[in-house]
Formats: C-alpha cells, structure tokens, sequence
C-alpha cells in the first residue's frame, strides 16, 4: 500500500485555476481502483491519498500527471506502506504477498 501526500507549495494559490483538473484525476483513480481513500490534511492544507495494488512505478507516474504537482502547487512524498495488522474491517489492506505495494 502507499500513502501518497501532497503538500501545498507556496504556488498554492493558483490551486483553484487547476481544481476541477485535479478532482477529474482523483475521480480516474478511485474510479480505476487504484486510489483506496482520498482526503485534506488538516489544518495544514494539502492531500492524502491511500492506494494498492500497484507497482512503484505505476503510482510515481500517475502522480505526475497530477495537474497540482505538475504545475507545482504541491509536492508529493510516496511512501510504501506494508500493512502487517488492522483491524478485522480492514484485512483486505494486509500486505500476504510481500510484494512492494501490495
């Protein structure tokens, strides 16, 4: 699993011009099953997203094609997550496979 955030930069300001470009590349992910959760980093400001089943390299691309990070106005950290314990709700998260990402 990976837990993407994205951290508003000091460009923050053109978010709203690329707003409806950056929930139509939310909306793909989750509508692809890649992205799992997607939310706002209180009070701070920015974007947490959590997705699987994916490769390393498959998420960094996809994050790039963000319009907030390609037009700067956020700055993502991706890191993988190997889920070992959860709550009984969320096993579906357990990383079985010990692949990255899984």
């Amino acid at each position: 699993m990976y837990i993407i955030t994205l951290t508003l930069t000091e460009l923050k300001t053109k978010a709203r011009e690329f707003m409806e470009a950056h929930n139509r590349w939310i909306t793909a992910g989750l509508e692809d099953g890649l992205f799992l959760v997607v939310g706002g980093l209180k009070p701070q400001g920015g974007g947490v997203i959590l997705a699987r089943n994916v490769d390393r390299k498959t998420i960094e691309r996809w994050v790039a094609e963000d319009p907030f990070v390609q037009e700067g106005i956020v700055t993502p950290r991706i890191q993988n997550v190997s889920v070992a314990r959860t709550d009984q709700r969320f096993e579906f998260l357990l990383d079985h496979s010990g692949a990255p990402g899984a």
